[in-house]
């Protein structure tokens, strides 16, 4: 009977697996918000983001909700690491009527504690902040706002459970007039030790609390918590998992006395899985196990055992005594003897047994837990190995060896992959909650400067239609003949008078050129659809800067390679030509070179029409079977060939290293070209928006240096605040100023960070992905050589989304100043269209797109605008701008 009662309290590995296994399925049920109301586990979150980095300072008062006590502390913090803090306790005894009476009559009595406490100590602070450590279940709204789920541990006062305990505990206070004390943080016990064990000089991540009650807490990543708002870095969860196994995941194991146990508890079917490990209950399992063994005629023989049916005569405390190697026998006989029953060496050695199996079976169940918690981050933190310190406070792990080995060799077995060190609490959850509370104060004042540093990138919604309005003036002095010289925004016609209407049919070549790259294609436009094939020729740095003639006898050799191989010598096609350069346009086929760009520097090109130099290349070459019949730009391109798809496409955008876009004018507004009837198209060249000093008041000291540092300072600027080429140098400049404001990176960005151009707008993209998990953009700064907390790693990513958004709302602004010229021109109350887009930036990176649509929607409302990403690019866009010319 007694190896049958001992197996029953023995669960195999296998099955503490099993066990791990369920109560991580159960997390992730309490961390969704799909699934977290039916979770067996509440996963509650905490607003805790941030653990103690030894830099606080300051005096902070605690007050502590204890079984029978309330407890108050004053902790002063001297920035050295928060390894001396100086503390001042007081203890005062509740009254058991306070625990049970009304809720105002409790808070009363701990704001009058709180009274007592100041007369006795001195702060000379004028605003003292108050961290509430209140160990009960709770709903946490934000850090300083936590609404009571239920009352346990006896307590039952009314009127307080689905209130908020923190505007409870204030309005107390501030009824014993103390208007200095404010309180800045509730949290549990297990919330407070993890943050005690925090100042040991190393961050702490999980905390077990092993006592009348049982919980565990850890900092999970803040986006998967999503009962919460906070999505970005970590967040401490406070798991509250006494609740698991009320679903029935722990039948198999719970045995007849955890029954008995559970029948007699004041919640009969609550809380399983805590009245399995809680001290509140150890002694009450043994109790149950020895009344079965007595009954079964197998312990105390001929004694009477009454004295056993009653409640609370086996004390925990003397459970654990019991199990003491040395001293477990003489506990034995002693505690036996208190009770009246016989103290016989046979008895005593199974009573040893029993009070051992009953103690190492809680801490085998912990261990699965810690283990369950130990597994799930290391999963979602996306790591081989974790290596994380545990905080452990409460009365089964306090100087108890043999429930310390077990729980951590255990734990061990469970979750190999993780390497955990139990940091003992010293001064319990008072000095974590004055963590809490000085912590908040630094992320407050933190908070208060990283906003001061980001404050003039974010624009308001009157910025951004300020912004739409100044294009807009500036497109209009673009479109006029006599303002035209003096625009920053030079609206230049393309002499593109439609798009496709889907009648296109036949074969033409294109030419692609925007960089060191060029590509040639044949399409071959049917009633099917659109086939094409193409080439990339590569143009060698020495033709890039020799002479002109040099360069087009190049490309030309490239286009009569491609016709070869594609069998096309024989046939004259239409030629569309994409270059992507400043172009004075004077015909479709006639454009006049402004200015070389992306290192090129070929001679006596400036000034001449490119498409007759290419025909001088066709006449040295004999090459009498070219007709270039439009010259376009890669944004007018990329309209051409999502125009194709779409009818109403009329608008194209390119958003990638530079930005530009173009659109369908009415022809009686294009003051520079003669005509009044249709459409023309109005390659805007809208990068230099600005360089008249009109966008000065949204430019940033971060814009200035940008613009200082570029070969055409004063230039572009538009295309400065938004293109891909621009906006990981705008973050580089933010970085450094908050690193000297000691904001990231403890003050020393390393001499990396310095270097131009070296943080990349590629970075931008990675690290605004959605779920990353910081360990990546932590990998992509160490890198550059930046050592970075995952606090920086957060306030890296708000810099990075700071930035993407502001380039997304200017491009927004600039297409509502266009939207809404182009609906006013033609005298609609609605107008639908759709933007051809294409560029790295509108692609790739995660948020853009969804930013830039938003934000159009709210400056243009009377415009329904759809994007339509450009697949083949401005290649497709100039054949088919031939095919149109050609119908």
């Amino acid at each position: 009977q007694v190896q049958r009662a001992l197996r029953a309290l023995t669960i195999p590995l296998e099955r503490l697996q099993v066990m791990k296994n369920h109560m991580m399925q159960a997390m992730q049920k309490g961390l969704s918000r799909s699934t977290h109301s039916q979770a067996p586990v509440q996963m509650l979150p905490t607003y805790i983001c941030s653990t103690p980095d030894g830099t606080e300072k300051g005096d902070f008062l605690v007050v502590e909700l204890c079984q029978s006590q309330v407890r108050t502390l004053m902790v002063t913090l001297l920035g050295d690491g928060n390894l001396s803090p100086q503390m001042m306790y007081k203890t005062f005894d509740m009254p058991e009527e306070i625990m049970k009476g009304s809720g105002e009559a409790l808070f009363d009595f701990i704001a009058q504690c709180v009274s007592q406490f100041l007369a006795d100590t001195s702060s000379s602070q004028e605003r003292l902040p108050l961290g509430f450590v209140f160990p009960f279940s709770c709903r946490q709204i934000q850090l300083d706002k936590a609404e009571l789920i239920s009352w346990s541990k006896d307590f039952s006062c009314s009127d307080v459970e689905g209130k908020d305990v923190g505007q409870l505990l204030q309005s107390a206070i501030n009824k014993q007039e103390l208007s200095h004390v404010e309180l800045v943080a509730v949290m549990n016990d297990t919330v407070g030790t993890m943050m005690t064990c925090s100042t040991e000089g190393r961050p702490c991540e999980v905390a077990l609390v092993m006592d009348k009650g049982s919980n565990c807490c850890f900092m999970a990543e803040a986006h998967l918590v999503e009962i919460a708002k906070e999505t970005s870095g970590r967040m401490c969860v406070n798991t509250e998992w006494g609740c698991f196994g009320d679903n029935g995941n722990l039948n198999d194991i719970v045995t007849p006395y955890d029954e008995c146990v559970d029948n007699e508890s004041s919640s009969p079917g609550e809380k399983r899985f805590e009245k399995m490990v809680g001290s509140l209950y150890l002694g009450e399992i043994v109790r149950h196990v020895l009344i079965t063994l007595a009954a079964e005629k197998v312990l105390f023989k001929g004694s009477n055992v009454a004295i056993l049916k009653e409640k609370g005569v086996v004390k925990t405390q003397q459970v654990l005594e019991i199990i003491n190697h040395e001293e477990g026998l003489a506990v034995t006989k002693r505690t036996l003897e208190a009770l009246g029953l016989p103290q016989n060496e046979r008895d005593c050695s199974r009573v040893q047994q029993i009070c051992l199996a009953v103690v190492s079976r809680a801490a085998s169940l912990y261990a699965a837990g810690l283990a369950a918690v130990l597994t799930y981050m290391c999963q979602t933190r996306e790591m081989d190995q974790l290596l994380v310190n545990v905080g452990v406070d409460g009365e089964l792990y306090h100087g108890h060896t043999r429930f310390e080995e077990i729980l951590q060799s255990v734990t061990k077995l469970l979750a190999p992959e993780c390497v955990a060190t139990f940091l003992p609490s010293t001064d319990g959850s008072g000095r974590g909650a004055a963590m809490v509370a000085a912590v908040a104060l630094r992320l407050e004042a933190q908070r208060r400067e990283v906003n001061e540093v980001l404050a003039p990138l974010r624009l308001s919604l009157a910025d951004l239609e300020q912004v739409q309005a100044l294009m807009r003036q500036e497109m209009e002095l673009g479109l006029g003949q006599e303002t035209n010289a003096n625009a920053s925004v030079r609206m230049l016609p393309t002499f593109v008078c439609s798009t496709p209407d889907g009648t296109e049919q036949g074969e033409f070549l294109a030419l692609d050129l925007g960089g060191t790259n060029f590509r040639v294609l044949v399409v071959r436009v049917t009633e099917e659809g659109i086939r094409m094939a193409s080439e990339i020729y590569v143009i060698p740095t020495a033709i890039m800067q020799g002479t002109g003639e040099a360069l087009f006898d190049h490309i030309l050799d490239c286009i009569i390679d491609f016709q070869t191989k594609q069998d096309l010598m024989n046939h004259v096609l239409p030629l569309g030509f994409t270059f992507s350069f400043p172009c004075k346009q004077v015909g479709l086929d006639k454009a006049l070179l402004l200015t070389w760009t992306k290192g090129f520097s070929a001679t006596d090109c400036v000034g001449q029409d490119v498409v007759q130099l290419l025909r001088e290349a066709a006449q040295r070459k004999h090459q009498t079977g070219l007709n270039v019949v439009a010259l376009v730009n890669d944004t007018v391109g990329t309209m051409m060939s999502c125009g194709y798809d779409d009818p109403k496409c009329e608008i194209g955008l390119i958003v990638g290293t530079g930005t530009n876009a173009c659109y369908m004018e009415e022809m009686r507004n294009v003051g520079t070209v003669e005509g009044d009837e249709g459409r023309m198209c109005i390659n805007m060249e809208w990068g230099a928006f600005g360089d008249n000093g009109c966008l000065d008041h949204i430019f940033t000291s971060f814009d200035k240096l940008v613009d200082d540092q570029t070969i055409n300072p004063g230039k572009q600027r538009f295309e400065k605040l938004i293109s891909g080429m621009y906006l990981g140098e705008i973050v580089r400049h933010i970085l450094l100023a908050m690193a000297d404001r000691q904001l990231l990176f403890h003050g020393k960005p390393g001499p990396k960070l310095y270097c131009k151009d070296i943080f990349k707008t590629k970075f931008l993209s990675t690290i605004e992905l959605n779920g990353l998990a910081l360990r990546q953009i932590r990998a992509i700064l160490q890198d550059l050589d930046l050592d970075v907390s995952y606090e920086d790693s957060v306030l890296l990513r708000e810099v990075c989304e700071a930035v993407s958004l502001r380039a997304a709302q200017l491009c927004a602004a600039g297409l509502a100043a266009v939207v809404e010229k182009m609906r006013e021109s033609r005298g609609l109350d609605q107008l639908t269209t759709t933007v051809g887009v294409d560029g790295t930036l509108y692609k790739l990176h995660p948020t853009f797109s969804e930013n830039v649509q938003k934000t159009l929607q709210d400056l243009a409302p009377k415009c329904s605008v759809t994007f339509m990403p450009s697949e083949d690019g401005s290649g497709k866009g100039a054949a088919l701008v031939a095919a149109v010319a050609c119908r």
